[in-house]
C-alpha cells in the first residue's frame, strides 16, 4: 500500500512540474507569435482552399519531388494507392483531406451531421 502512495506523490509531483512548465511556455512571446502565425496561416488556407501539401509544394517544389520519388516504389507493395479526397465543411470553413474513411475529424462529422450530408461536402478527389 505504502508504494502505491509514493507513487502517487511521485506523480503528483511530476504534475505539478509539467504545470509549471506549461504554465511558462504559455507566457513565452516566441509560443504566442507562432500560435498567431500559424492561425493567420489556417485561415489563409481556408480563405484560398489549399491544404497544407499545397501550401509546401507551392514553397518548396523539391520536397514534393522527393516525396514523388518514394511514392514511385509503393506500387511494388501489389496494393494499389487510395485516391485523396477532399471535404469542405460549409459550416465551419474546415478543410479535411483523407485518403480512407478512418479520418477522425470525418468521422466526427459524420457523427454530427449524417455520412450522406458530409458526403456531399466532398469538393474533389485526386489520384
Amino acid at each position: 500500500m505504502s508504494s502505491l502512495l509514493s507513487e502517487y506523490m511521485q506523480m503528483e509531483q511530476q504534475l505539478k512540474q509539467l504545470q509549471q512548465n506549461l504554465d511558462k511556455l504559455q507566457n513565452d512571446d516566441r509560443l504566442k507569435a507562432e500560435l498567431e502565425f500559424k492561425e493567420k496561416l489556417e485561415a489563409l488556407m481556408r480563405d484560398f482552399d489549399k491544404s497544407a501539401a499545397e501550401v509546401i509544394a507551392l514553397l518548396d517544389p523539391k520536397s514534393g519531388s522527393g516525396a514523388a520519388s518514394s511514392k514511385s516504389s509503393a506500387p511494388s507493395t501489389g496494393r494499389r494507392k487510395r485516391k485523396l479526397k477532399i471535404y469542405k465543411n460549409p459550416n465551419t470553413g474546415e478543410v479535411v483531406e483523407t485518403r480512407g474513411g478512418n479520418q477522425k475529424t470525418l468521422k466526427t462529422w459524420k457523427d454530427e451531421h449524417g455520412n450522406d450530408t458530409v458526403e456531399s461536402w466532398l469538393v474533389r478527389v485526386e489520384e
